[in-house]
């Protein structure tokens, strides 16, 4: 990236917030510190009214702003690609709002842009199998993304009726710490009121979602990363399944959401963190004796009781013809 550019793109990452700190306009675009003060003194020198804090970092004067900012095709390519999945991976709400924003990007794209957009959007698509489809459901929505969205950004109490893994639904109050992506689903993570606790619960068990609008205390909740940390690698609240495939059922297909795969000859062995053994369970079921489980002892079971089902269900059918 030559300076112009560079000093551009500085323009633009200092509007993005009300401070940015030096080191991360130098990790940005991996420059020096002292590199960072000379750019940020052209703009000054150029006219861009830049203040800054010590210690802080800098910032944009109220007031002024860019004139409407020109995409070249491989930052539009990248927002086609983004839309494809969010489209796939986020729920309602978010879909909808990522729609009203990418048609605003296309809208200031050249003609040239615009075309190049619409000669490639028919070449990139995100196939899920049909399970993992996102589908509107009376019982559960799943459209909460965003007002969960405004609640962080505020620090509200969340007001959920949710259902467990038992069907039993129970109307929680949860101080939001935030949301992430695993199992093919969008989990809330907070602090649950009711169990006194910190909770996950999947976006897709939320039946419904009010903001209390009242912002709850600024005491010591963790972050989402110490959740993470302490969840995932102390191994608190996920399982961890240890499976052993045979490579030639696998057929070179990809295992997506394992956390480690260890060649084994003819054999993978892979390894999964999950929260639910039934969901796996019934994944595992396609690959009949194409697999092993190594452990837990308690997906075994799983297993057995499932093929004992259909053993029941189809060895009775069969005794009858």
């Amino acid at each position: 990236m030559n300076r112009i550019d560079r000093l551009t793109a500085i323009l633009i990452q200092l509007q993005t917030k009300k401070v940015v700190r030096a080191q991360e306009i130098a990790d940005r675009f991996e420059i020096s510190l002292r590199t960072v003060y000379r750019d940020v003194q052209a703009l000054m020198e150029a006219g861009v009214p830049i203040g800054s804090e010590a210690g802080k970092g800098y910032f944009i004067v109220d007031g002024y702003h860019l004139p409407p900012v020109m995409f070249t095709q491989d930052e539009a390519s990248s927002m086609l690609l983004a839309g494809k999945l969010v489209e796939k991976m986020g729920d309602k709400s978010v879909r909808s709002a990522f729609d009203s924003a990418l048609n605003k990007v296309k809208a200031v794209l050249n003609e040239t842009e615009k075309d190049h957009i619409q000669n490639l959007e028919p070449h990139i698509e995100i196939f899920l199998r049909s399970r993992y489809e996102h589908r509107d459901n009376e019982t559960f929505p799943n459209h909460f993304l965003t007002g969960i969205q405004r609640a962080l950004a505020k620090k509200q109490v969340l007001i959920i009726d949710y259902c467990n893994n038992k069907e039993e639904v129970t109307t929680r109050e949860v101080e939001p710490i935030g949301i992430f992506y695993y199992s093919m689903t969008w989990h809330l993570i907070g602090w649950c009121r009711l169990r006194n606790d910190y909770r996950d619960f999947r976006s897709d068990r939320i039946k419904n979602l009010t903001n209390s609008g009242r912002a709850f205390e600024n005491r010591n909740l963790i972050s989402l990363q110490e959740y993470y940390n302490t969840i995932f690698q102390n191994n608190h609240a996920l399982i961890r399944v240890s499976v052993l495939f045979d490579k030639s059922a696998l057929r070179g297909r990809p295992i997506f959401g394992s956390i480690s795969q260890t060649d084994l000859g003819d054999k993978l062995r892979v390894e999964f963190m999950m929260d639910s053994l039934r969901h796996l369970a019934h994944w595992l079921l396609m690959y009949g004796s194409a697999v092993e489980i190594e452990s837990p002892d308690e997906l075994k079971e799983i297993m057995a009781e499932h093929a004992e089902e259909l053993f029941l269900h189809y060895g009775s059918k069969v005794s009858a013809s």
